[in-house]
C-alpha cells in the first residue's frame, strides 16, 4: 500500500511539474513575441539580416517544398478521382485538388516541411549560441537579443510561408492536372475549369493566414527554445526536438481551429 501511494504520489507530482514547465515556456514564447513586437519598428535597420533569413527559409527549402507540393496535389488527384471514379463524376477532381490545397494541405505541408528544415535550425543556432554565452555577451554590450536575433527570424518566417504557400498551391494544382491528364483520362481544359469555379477568394486569404500564423508561431517556438537551452550540447539538442515537437503540435491545433472558425458553420 505504502509503495503503490508512493507511485501515486511520484506520478502526480511528475505531471504536475510538466504542466508548470509547459505553462511556463507558452508564457516566455508569448512575451517573447510581444518583445519582438515592440521591436518591429526597427525592420528596416535590420533589412539585412531579414532578407538572409527569407533566403534561407525560402530559397533554401524551394526543392523540398517544391517536391512535397507536387507530390501531394497528385496523390490528392489520384485517390479522389478513383473515388469519384464509381460516381462517373471524375471530371469533378479539379475542385477537390485545388480546394484542398488552398483550404488546407498547402499551408499545413509547408508548414510542416519549414519547421523541420528551418525552425529546428533556428532553435539549433540560438541554442548554441546560448550555452556558448555568446547571448549573454550580447545582453553585457547592451544588445537586445531578441532585436538582433529575434525579430529578423520572426518577420522573415511571417513573409517567406505565405509566399511558399502561394507556390504550393500552383505547383499542387499542376501536379493533380498530370495526373487528371494521364490516369484519369480527363482533359486539362476540363480539369483548370473546375479548378477555376472552386477557386475562392476566402478559401485562398484563409489558407494565407493560416501561413502567417504559422510562420510566427515555428519562428517564436523555435528562438524560445534556443533562448532558454542550457546543459551544453545536449540542451542544445533537447531544444531542437522540442522546438520541432511542439511548433507542429501547435500548427496541427491552430490549423483546426483557423478552419473552424471560417468554415464550422459550414460544415
Amino acid at each position: 500500500m505504502k509503495l503503490r501511494l508512493e507511485k501515486l504520489t511520484h506520478l502526480l507530482s511528475d505531471t504536475g511539474r510538466r504542466i508548470i514547465e509547459m505553462i511556463d515556456i507558452s508564457g516566455y514564447t508569448i512575451l517573447l513575441l510581444l518583445e519582438t513586437a515592440y521591436y518591429l519598428k526597427d525592420v528596416f535597420a535590420k533589412r539585412k539580416e531579414i532578407s538572409k533569413q527569407m533566403y534561407i527559409a525560402g530559397v533554401k527549402s524551394l526543392l523540398v517544398v517544391s517536391l512535397v507540393a507536387m507530390f501531394t496535389g497528385m496523390i490528392l488527384a489520384l485517390q479522389t478521382g478513383v473515388e469519384l471514379m464509381e460516381f462517373q463524376m471524375q471530371d469533378r477532381v479539379g475542385n477537390v485538388v485545388i480546394a484542398s490545397m488552398t483550404r488546407e494541405f498547402a499551408p499545413l505541408m509547408t508548414a510542416i516541411i519549414i519547421l523541420a528544415f528551418v525552425g529546428s535550425a533556428m532553435a539549433a543556432e540560438i541554442a548554441t549560441m546560448q550555452v556558448s554565452e555568446e547571448i549573454d555577451a550580447l545582453l553585457m554590450m547592451s544588445i537586445s537579443p531578441v532585436k538582433f536575433l529575434v525579430m529578423p527570424r520572426v518577420v522573415a518566417l511571417a513573409i517567406v510561408l505565405p509566399m511558399s504557400v502561394v507556390y504550393s498551391n500552383v505547383l499542387g494544382t499542376l501536379g493533380g492536372a498530370l495526373i487528371a491528364k494521364f490516369q484519369l483520362r480527363i482533359s486539362y481544359d476540363t480539369y483548370y475549369m473546375h479548378v477555376l469555379q472552386s477557386l475562392h477568394f476566402k478559401a485562398t486569404y484563409v489558407g494565407l493566414l493560416k501561413a502567417f500564423i504559422f510562420g510566427i508561431v515555428i519562428s517564436g517556438v523555435s528562438c524560445a527554445q534556443g533562448l532558454r537551452a542550457k546543459n551544453g550540447a545536449i540542451g542544445v539538442g533537447k531544444a531542437t526536438r522540442s522546438s520541432v515537437v511542439i511548433s507542429f503540435l501547435i500548427v496541427l491545433t491552430f490549423g483546426y481551429f483557423i478552419t473552424s472558425i471560417f468554415y464550422g458553420r459550414t460544415f
